[in-house]
């Protein structure tokens, strides 16, 4: 063998085990294997993960915070406002080399995929052109998606529809959309109609922006996914956002859930995004914002937590940490049991692969070697503490390390380190 971990433990719970890589695959997942290997890495009973996955991010706005002013208000309508002042100023050089940037910082942190939405109501398409030349870069350590996202509005900007065709044409792999925007609730139902009845016949995946707003009128998830059930798309759409369902009432969404998951659309929420951007225009009581994200799991709807912004118009924090996320999701959805963290540490892993549908992921013989060993023992304490990425692997190869997370103590009487992990646990 290439390459065996030994003594890990998995997500599943199963502990001591070692796996083997040979030619960029998985070869063997066992207690005790009895091979050897050119190298080996003892766990030590550390947790290996496969890959985290993003499944909604804004690549061409990433570290673009300050430009050309501060979002003053915090407010998700000032943040689109901020991002039409930027537009005439952007250059491909900037896009790529920002982008780039920050896809570093995601293999540092084990972020191995990445679906990145990406604006097309520019007429240069230059956003376009500078994040295809960033997946090809990536492509041999990261996967990337692009969505043909119109940020200004399918039918509000004239030259939209064209450019997000244009876009598919260039190699952009999903449509994107953002119905709450339109003019109109009926322009909203509109747009979704004419970008599904697109996607269908292109034989594309669908991802939209879907009703980011604290209206709990706004409703196009449900026209979303009747369409998506009207053209037999079903498994290839996502509703991201989905933020006015925190308002609506409970009898509406009794009726709501159940057709969004007969429709095979999934979920994607974005909780250092939505618990900063909704109820701004709320006093006190404040809503938090975030979709229903258990509600969601138990209907049976795949939902998968996404980043959204690091350091841009919208949003002045983040480090590409899929982690920070699920601590954030798990505290807004109330998600603090045993049985709640794990679906959330599901929903920065395995959820989003299968919304991405990405090949060979997982811990099985046979699947990619792509692996990340944390500095934690499951993946509750790899939550808890933003866990260091020990190793990150990708096919096989070594991409990045980093070493534990132990602060030495010079305190009379006391141990020489605190290991963090011990907290909590019995003696």
């Amino acid at each position: 063998m290439e390459f065996v971990i030994r003594n890990a433990t998995l997500p599943d719970g199963r502990t001591g085990i070692d796996i083997a890589v040979q030619d960029g695959r998985i070869a063997a997942v066992a207690p005790r294997l009895a091979l050897t290997a050119a190298r080996e890495i003892d766990a030590e009973g550390d947790l290996v993960t496969p890959p985290f996955v993003d499944a909604h991010f804004h690549m061409d706005a990433t570290l673009s915070y300050g430009l050309p002013r501060v979002n003053a208000s915090g407010t998700l309508l000032e943040g689109i406002a901020l991002w039409g002042e930027l537009k005439p100023q952007l250059t491909q050089e900037a896009l790529v080399e920002r982008a780039m940037r920050y896809c570093d910082w995601a293999v540092a942190r084990g972020l191995l995929a990445i679906r990145t939405h990406v604006d097309v109501c520019d007429d240069r398409l230059l956003a376009v052109e500078a994040l295809l030349e960033v997946k090809r870069r990536v492509a041999p350590y990261l996967d990337m998606q692009l969505v043909a996202f119109p940020q200004d509005g399918l039918l509000r900007s004239p030259t939209a529809l064209a450019n997000l065709k244009r876009a598919i044409a260039m190699g952009v792999d999903v449509v994107g959309g953002i119905p709450h925007f339109e003019r109109t609730m009926a322009d909203g139902a509109e747009s979704v109609r004419v970008l599904c009845e697109f996607a269908a016949a292109q034989g594309l995946m669908v991802d939209m922006h879907c009703d980011e707003s604290d209206d709990p009128l706004s409703r196009h998830i449900e026209t979303l996914a009747a369409e998506t059930h009207r053209l037999g798309l079903h498994g290839r759409v996502a509703g991201s956002h989905l933020t006015s369902m925190h308002s609506m009432d409970n009898y509406y969404v009794s009726k709501l859930l159940p057709l969004i998951a007969e429709s095979g659309v999934a979920a994607i929420a974005n909780p250092l995004i939505n618990i900063t951007l909704q109820g701004r225009h709320d006093t006190y009581p404040k809503r938090r914002g975030m979709t229903r994200v258990p509600e969601l799991m138990a209907a049976g709807v795949t939902v998968a937590f996404g980043h959204d912004c690091v350091m841009d118009p919208w949003y002045g924090m983040g480090s590409g940490d899929m982690l920070e996320v699920a601590h954030m999701g798990l505290h807004v959805a109330q998600m603090t049991s045993q049985h709640g963290i794990r679906a959330c540490f599901a929903a920065i892993t395995e959820n989003p692969a299968r919304i991405l549908g990405l090949d060979g992921y997982g811990l099985e013989p046979g699947c990619h070697a792509d692996l990340v060993l944390l500095d934690a023992g499951d993946p509750i304490e790899a939550i808890r503490l933003r866990a260091a990425r020990r190793l990150v692997m990708r096919r096989g190869r070594i991409l990045a390390e980093s070493p534990r997370a132990v602060a030495r103590l010079h305190l009379p009487g006391r141990p020489d380190s605190a290991d963090f992990r011990q907290l909590g646990r019995p003696s």
